[in-house]
């Protein structure tokens, strides 16, 4: 039979029977979370299956919902879209870039201009999960050299700040491209020079970022406590910004590493209470925005780790949910990849080597990759393969098919 209720109806359901609460028990949970006493328990009750059955609560009880089940509002309940129409004022600038270019061999830049420059800067920042690696590396990188190049102009201090900064934003792209396809000294340059011309301009949240960038490759190489130590630099550079939300999830991941579970509800509590309190993002697609169902991602990395593994598979369910268009598109491969990791893991290890090859392998056949983060999921899984079916041809081949993609990528070679 279709289940046609909205997917938040789906998934508090979902949710609740992972955690194997009855409509009850999430009833004595939602009371427990909220900041006011709640009508009695039998009609709390039946307004749950009212909210389960699709019925949608008003706009007190989803942040409690939310809290609940570990999560913030717009992730669960999603806002509405904005996509179509960002894309729209992403290509409105008014300029070609024929035009843009030429303005810039200028000697003085006008306001249009930087205009122009921001709305290039949020396209290329907004292609990041789709666009294949070469192509928004050559781009990245020709945007970033002429804006660079107009701190020689004749511009006024507002001015160069807000070209360094557009330039410390470009130099976080550019850096993040060159770690996924491997080029991990490139990658820590460019960073370094983004952390610079953040310095330079006093721009909290370019610093942050690249904070965030250090944390994620010491989270790829094994350096959990160079995790740590990235996600409390970061958060102290950029306290109030989007980016301090991801260092927290950053910093559950190494702890989920390191096997200390309290600090890792320690961190996704922290990351979470950050999100609920932020205005919802106006441009969901630029890689250097916390959306809600980012928050999603971190928490199903964290519970995987854990051994959580029903709440790991309902979470993945939901990423790759929130992650795939209903043509079925997919908005975000690489955070769909390591979803599909996770659904190997918890096959893998329940048993299912059928289910856990199809979900492995398919995590590794997607053109835009993110290779390290790639290979750090799969190892997990790779392990669970080692341990439990060493013996299975099957299992060998996707071990053999991790190890290519590992010498593909010097550096990244799995454990």
């Amino acid at each position: 039979m279709t289940d046609d209720r909205p997917a938040w109806a789906r998934r508090i359901a979902a949710e609740r029977q992972a955690r194997d609460w009855s409509q009850r028990d999430a009833v004595r949970a939602l009371r427990a979370h909220a900041p006011t006493e709640l009508p009695a328990e039998d009609s709390m009750i039946r307004q749950w299956k009212r909210w389960e059955s699709g019925q949608a609560p008003n706009d007190f009880y989803q942040p409690i919902i939310a809290a609940v089940f570990g999560t913030v509002t717009h992730a669960l309940f999603p806002a509405p879209s904005r996509r179509d129409g960002d894309k729209e004022i992403l290509t409105a600038s008014g300029m070609e870039t024929l035009e843009i270019v030429s303005r810039l061999n200028r000697s003085d830049v006008d306001g249009a201009t930087l205009d122009a420059l921001r709305i290039t800067t949020d396209r290329l920042c907004s292609e990041y999960p789709y666009m294949p690696s070469d192509q928004l590396l050559i781009e990245g990188r020709q945007w970033l050299r002429r804006v660079v190049d107009l701190t020689a102009k004749n511009l006024t201090l507002a001015q160069h700040r807000e070209v360094l900064a557009l330039s410390g934003w470009l130099a976080l792209l550019v850096g993040c491209v060159e770690y996924d396809t491997g080029d991990r000294h490139a990658a820590e340059s460019t960073r370094r020079a983004a952390l610079s011309l953040a310095t330079e301009a006093d721009h909290p949240e370019v610093a942050g970022w690249a904070h965030e960038m250090r944390a994620w490759f010491a989270l790829t190489t094994g350096d959990y406590r160079g995790v740590i130590a990235a996600a409390q630099a970061g958060s102290e550079a950029a306290p109030n910004h989007g980016v301090a939300v991801q260092l927290a999830g950053q910093e559950a991941k190494a702890w989920a590493r390191l096997g200390d579970r309290r600090q890792v509800e320690v961190a996704l509590d922290k990351g979470r209470r950050l999100l609920e309190g932020m205005p919802h993002p106006e441009n969901l697609d630029n890689h250097f925005v916390v959306d809600p169902a980012k928050f999603d991602f971190y928490s199903m990395d964290c519970y995987r780790l854990v051994g959580e593994d029903r709440l790991a598979r309902t979470l993945a369910d939901e990423v790759l949910r929130a992650g795939t268009d209903f043509d079925g598109t997919e908005r975000s491969p690489m955070r769909n990849a390591e979803a599909r990791v996770t659904l190997g893991v918890t096959a893998a290890r329940e048993g299912d080597l059928e289910q856990a090859l199809i979900h492995g392998e398919r995590a590794l056949q997607g053109d835009r990759q993110s290779v390290p983060s790639l290979i750090m999921t799969s190892r997990e899984l790779a392990a669970v393969m080692r341990q439990r079916y060493s013996k299975e041809t099957a299992a060998q081949d996707y071990l053999n098919h991790l190890q290519e993609l590992g010498h593909e990528k010097p550096g990244f070679l799995p454990a």
